[in-house]
């Protein structure tokens, strides 16, 4: 093993003692210093890390990603030899942060419709998006946090979720409406009624049992999202499974301007039910709706009003 890559296995283990993941992370470094390696370099240099982060030359929008792991590599590696040299930050700058679609009540009516039209029609399939799709537009969740539910993490009694090693290594609860939990054990119930015994822990499964894949679920929405008019039959870009959570956070803002609350005292609150590793994640929406920048710049004009 190469003296960087035994560094790389020190470095892992020190970033996942401090409660990250660091599986993506792990894989581009992997792939840094394969590049090493073959370039017989010993050493991490500004030009070296650049040209390796600028690969490939026709997926611009992850070089500032690939540099930035290399970055935090090349401090921990600093640490040991000086000879290795730390990129500075906003030499590949990061992309612009992709403006979410938020979805209408009425299209969240259409996709749950025609999910449930899914055939076959005696089959499970059609009850599994149903459900999926429409706890994703309630709750808020990750499609990745939903697909990894379990049977003991869906409190059907307390209508309580339990959200286990999320993306930032944590645990959190979610509590869903009446409503929700109702349909929730419409579902298990449909579910039990054609699995039993059960073939796997998850909650949602496929029509045979196993987990739900994500990339099946990312077809299935698709071929339904182009049923129902969201995007054209050869689109490739679109709203995407993970708007739902931006809807959800945006909606939720909505209706603490419009009742008068106070926002900041909202945020903080959010932010821990999206399970986001900062509250400045959270801020961010303030700015992707217009009816909520509208909202906020108009509080603080009140504000600046009631000035001595």
């Amino acid at each position: 093993m190469s003296t960087l890559r035994s560094a790389l296995c020190d470095y892992i283990s020190m970033r996942r003692g401090l409660g990250y993941k660091f599986i993506q992370p792990e894989q581009r470094l992997g792939r840094f210093i394969a590049f090493m390696e073959r370039r017989r370099a010993k050493v991490v240099t500004r030009e070296l890390a650049i040209e390796w982060a600028m690969q490939p030359t026709d997926r611009r929008a992850t070089w500032s990603l690939r540099l930035s792991d290399v970055r935090g590599f090349a401090h921990y590696l600093r640490n040991i030899d000086l000879r290795h040299e730390v990129p500075a930050s906003g030499i590949l700058p990061f992309p612009v942060r992709r403006k979410p679609y938020l979805y209408t009540d009425a299209e969240i009516v259409d996709l749950l419709t025609a999910a449930f039209a899914l055939p076959p029609s005696k089959g499970l399939r059609r009850w599994t998006y149903h459900c999926l799709l429409g706890l994703l537009a309630v709750s808020g969740l990750r499609i990745s946090e939903v697909l990894n539910l379990q049977r003991k993490d869906v409190d059907l009694e307390d209508g309580v979720l339990t959200i286990r090693d999320t993306k930032f290594g944590k645990t959190r609860l979610v509590p869903v409406h009446p409503t929700t939990r109702s349909i929730l054990r419409r579902y298990a119930t449909q579910r039990d009624s054609r699995l039993d015994p059960p073939k796997s822990p998850y909650f949602f499964v496929g029509a045979r049992g196993g987990q739900l894949l994500l990339q099946n679920v990312h077809a299935v929405f698709w071929r339904l999202s182009r049923q129902t008019g969201l995007r054209a039959p050869s689109a490739h870009h679109g709203p995407r499974l993970h708007d739902f959570r931006h809807r959800f956070a945006v909606q939720t803002l909505l209706n603490g301007y419009r009742s008068g609350k106070r926002v900041e005292l909202i945020l903080p609150v959010l932010s821990t039910y999206l399970g986001h590793g900062c509250v400045r994640d959270t801020y961010w929406y303030l700015s992707a709706c217009p009816e909520l920048l509208g909202h906020a710049t108009s509080r603080l004009e009140k504000r600046r009003e009631h000035r001595p």
